[in-house]
């Protein structure tokens, strides 16, 4: 059966979303089953790979978004003046950092393992979009945890969070069985 009829769908669906779809609601939205849609999937990217093209679609977690590729970043802030994003602080680095491996975490979590007051940081990385709400912990006072978002994923370029890379053991060394190579 011919499936790059679907391609146009696809790319309809993601272009007009504008933000991450995931794979169930895409499977829906083209009428594919899911198996058969995740099989299509890497070759309908590898599409956006040529350098005609100046979007690529790309894969966080179970979801796919098209976005501009990042070597027009340049022009396409010209065009719509946008002011350059001011980098992350070094707090705001470390914070984020605390938030990804451990989430869902809460402010006071995040304070104690930095030893300072860190309820702005986190509010700035919200404001930024790059951690989110994840809930509220059922404990007195119901503290709201935090997570990250689609956007720390594509800020990063990591399709998930299993590609941090590990952390170093109390002495520092990074312990070779953590990591896991994927063929």
């Amino acid at each position: 059966m011919e499936y790059k009829k679907y391609y146009g769908m696809i790319e309809a669906v993601l272009f007009a979303s504008g933000e991450p779809v995931a794979l169930d609601r895409l499977s829906e939205a083209v009428e594919i089953d899911r198996q058969t849609l995740l099989g299509l999937m890497p070759e309908f990217m590898a599409q956006y790979q040529t350098p005609e093209h100046g979007v690529q679609v790309v894969k966080l977690g179970e979801s796919y978004q098209m976005c501009s590729k990042k070597e027009y970043e340049g022009c396409i802030k010209h065009a719509l003046e946008i002011k350059r994003n001011t980098p992350l602080s070094q707090a705001a680095m470390e914070t984020l950092a605390i938030i990804a491996y451990n989430q869902p975490v809460t402010k006071s979590f995040v304070e104690q393992v930095r030893g300072v007051d860190s309820s702005q940081t986190v509010n700035n990385l919200v404001e930024k979009g790059l951690v989110e709400e994840a809930g509220r912990l059922d404990v007195p006072g119901r503290p709201i945890t935090y997570q990250t978002t689609d956007n720390f994923l594509r800020s990063f370029q990591i399709s998930s969070l299993k590609e941090l890379p590990p952390l170093p053991d109390e002495s520092g060394q990074i312990q070779l069985e953590e990591i896991v190579v994927q063929e």
